[in-house]
This record gives structure tokens, C-alpha cells and sequence, in this order.
């Protein structure tokens, strides 16, 4: 269990942080989502124990993480400005990993290195980008880290090599119970990994919730009733978000338990009656609405 308790940082008069809190369960993914600037890495760095926090407390499995070497050896910090030792090649690298993670699985290391196609005996400092991402990301997971901290992590990959990091992130998590924190600035990035999801704004939390959770409580609905069978109120006291006529169908965005919904229309009788997939996009949109501008930037 990863625990941040009213977390503030600041760094001379700019304040990063101002009293964050985060929970995040074991064996799960954590989407920490924020426009540039939010205060996202420095958050990370916190939590890796990079950064000492100027008050508040974090703790990895009830300890605490700063200056806890015991802890620290089964974090993996993945920042998204890379760096390598001068002049070294991946397998050079790898020699420098296992040396300070005992966990280091040369097995799995090879295998992430097949895969992804990189040139072994190539210096990293010669890779692209998106190579040296790729590189960084197969020696982290190489070190079979307990706790992942990944900071836009497939920036700069191509969709293939990007549904290859997710795959190994997921299978990880589901088989080994690793725990992962993933920040971006794009919430369409994270929809399809994440347990759960926090937003960050100007340096504050601005919401974190579970996925599950969020989607119980939003459903998006199409409706139509015959011309001479329409009731007066025909959907009564739900709590109606968003709604928009199609022609004879009504869209409707409503946040109630999906009983309560089933319920409250089925008894009126429609012609039609759909519950739609909706998207985690849809459900922050009107959820936290469209027309904030931070919402607007993690979206869009």
C-alpha cells in the first residue's frame, strides 16, 4: 500500500505541491493525470524518494520512504527525461542494474530485449528517443521492481511498442502484484490500464477516484418512445447530466445506480431503451465539466 499524506512541496516561491494526498492499493494501476506543470514529477520524485517533501508523510507498506534503503530497493523510478552512464551499450547497463538490484532477472532481460528489437552492443547515447524509452523501460522491469513510478512512460513510441510496455506492465501487476503509478497528460492514454485515477491541478488534487466506482454511478442512454405513448415527465427524478435529441431518440448522460436508472424507464414503457459504452472521457467530461480548462487539457 502506497500512502501520501498531505504532501506539499515548493521550490523557492513557486509551490508544487500543496497538501496532495494518494492511495494507492497494492497490486494495481494508479493513473496520476495533469497538464504540464501540475506537479506531477515532483510528486513522483516525492514518492520515489528522489525529492524529501517539505511536510506531510509518505509511506510504502506503513514505512517511510525517504533515506529507506530497505524500501527503496524495490522502487523502480522510470523519469521521463532519460539517463545512461557515458558510452555504455544496454548490456553494459544491465551489468550496472543487477549490481544494485539483486532482483535483477537476466532471463527476463533478455527475453524484453528480443522483443523490442534493440541493438545490444549499440551505445544507448546513439538510440533515438523513443530507443533510449525503450531501453530505460526493459531495465526497469528487468529489476522485477515491487513498485513502478513511471513518468510518461511511451512518449515518443510507436502504437506497436506501446501496446507492448502495457502488456508487460499489466502482466506484471496481475502476476506478480506489482504496484504501479503512471503519470501522463492524457487521460485517453491511461482508459485501458488504470484502476484508478487521479487528477492534478496547479498543484492540488482535484479528484481521485476508483474506475470501477466512476463507471457504476454514470450511464449513458439511448431512449424512444412511440409519438402517442411519450409520458409527461418520462424520466421522473433521475439526475439527468447531459441530454440531446437524435431525431426521435433521446441521449441522455445520467449519474444514478444502474438499477435505479433500469427501473425508472423501463416502467414508462419506450420503444427504445439502450445502455452505451461509455467512455472515460465522456464520464470526466460531465462528471468535472467540459468547460474547465484543465479538464479540457487532459482530454482533448
Amino acid at each position: 500500500m502506497i500512502t501520501l499524506n498531505n504532501i506539499s512541496k515548493s521550490f523557492g516561491d513557486i509551490k508544487a505541491l500543496d497538501d496532495v494526498s494518494v492511495n494507492i492499493k497494492d497490486a494495481t494501476i494508479y493513473g496520476l493525470i495533469g497538464s504540464n506543470g501540475a506537479g506531477k514529477s515532483t510528486l513522483l520524485k516525492i514518492l520515489s524518494g528522489a525529492y524529501k517533501q517539505d511536510c506531510g508523510d509518505v509511506f510504502i507498506n506503513d514505512q517511510p520512504v525517504y533515506d529507506n534503503y530497505e524500501i527503496k530497493k524495490d522502487i523502480i523510478y522510470l523519469s521521463d527525461d532519460q539517463y545512461f552512464l557515458p558510452n555504455n551499450n544496454i548490456l553494459e547497463s544491465a551489468k550496472f542494474y543487477s549490481a544494485l538490484y539483486e532482483s535483477f532477472d537476466y532471463s527476463f532481460f533478455n527475453n524484453l530485449l528480443e522483443t523490442l528489437k534493440l541493438e545490444p552492443k549499440r551505445r544507448i547515447a546513439n538510440f533515438s528517443k523513443g530507443m533510449q524509452k525503450q531501453a530505460a523501460f526493459i531495465l526497469a522491469m528487468s529489476c522485477m521492481p515491487d513498485y513502478l513510478i513511471l513518468d510518461e512512460p511511451i512518449d515518443g513510441l510507436d502504437p506497436v511498442i506501446r501496446k507492448l510496455v502495457w502488456k508487460y506492465v499489466v502482466d506484471d501487476v496481475a502476476v506478480r502484484e506489482m504496484s504501479v503509478l503512471v503519470s501522463s497528460h492524457n487521460l485517453r492514454e491511461l482508459e485501458g490500464i488504470c484502476d484508478s485515477i487521479g487528477i492534478l491541478s496547479h498543484g492540488a488534487m482535484l479528484l481521485e477516484r476508483d474506475l470501477d466506482e466512476l463507471k457504476s454511478d454514470i450511464h449513458k442512454v439511448q431512449v424512444a418512445f412511440r409519438e402517442d405513448a411519450r409520458p409527461e415527465k418520462p424520466y421522473g427524478d433521475l439526475n439527468i447530466l447531459h441530454s440531446e435529441k437524435r431525431g426521435s431518440v433521446d441521449l441522455l448522460i445520467i449519474r444514478n445506480r444502474k438499477d435505479v436508472v433500469e427501473n425508472a424507464i423501463a416502467e414508462k414503457s419506450p420503444a427504445i431503451f439502450d445502455l452505451l459504452p461509455l467512455s472515460l472521457e465522456e464520464i470526466f467530461i460531465y462528471e468535472l465539466g467540459g468547460e474547465n480548462d484543465e479538464i479540457s487539457s487532459i482530454i482533448f
